[in-house]
């Protein structure tokens, strides 16, 4: 397969674009992550979503340490080029690291963040640290 189709999209000036992952099923947005051409290019190949970590400054394949992947039904670029739009199988049903099905937990409500959505499985049972 070419690899035009990466030089359709707007990366920002670090190379990297913003993906929002979306259960496909549903349509609820559970995640928001960044990709550079190397991460989006394994997606494609693999099926499953490869992400570039900002903080760890590596790549990072959703689910490697929680077991929790998703699996790319679909891609989708917006009107722009400059985000991508992943449709995907969240295996486990939890998306967000802190147990939760999406990271999206929080909403303003008077003035205030609270948490709208349960904790599904506390963390610390998915990320056991050896």
């Amino acid at each position: 397969m070419s690899s035009s189709w990466l030089d359709a999209i707007r990366w920002t000036e670090d190379g990297l674009v913003p993906v929002i992952a979306q259960q496909a099923k549903s349509g609820k947005v559970i995640m928001f992550a960044w990709m550079n051409r190397e991460s989006l290019s394994l997606t494609v190949a693999e099926g499953y979503a490869v992400y570039w970590s900002r903080s760890r400054g590596r790549l990072w394949r959703k689910g490697e340490e929680s077991g929790h992947r998703q699996k790319v039904l679909g891609i989708s670029l917006d009107c722009d080029e400059d985000v991508i739009l992943l449709k995907v199988e969240q295996e486990g049903g939890i998306a967000c690291h802190t147990g939760r099905e999406s990271c999206f937990y929080r909403n303003l409500i008077d003035g205030q963040w609270q948490s709208v959505e349960p904790v599904l499985k506390n963390p610390e049972a998915i990320y056991k640290k050896s």
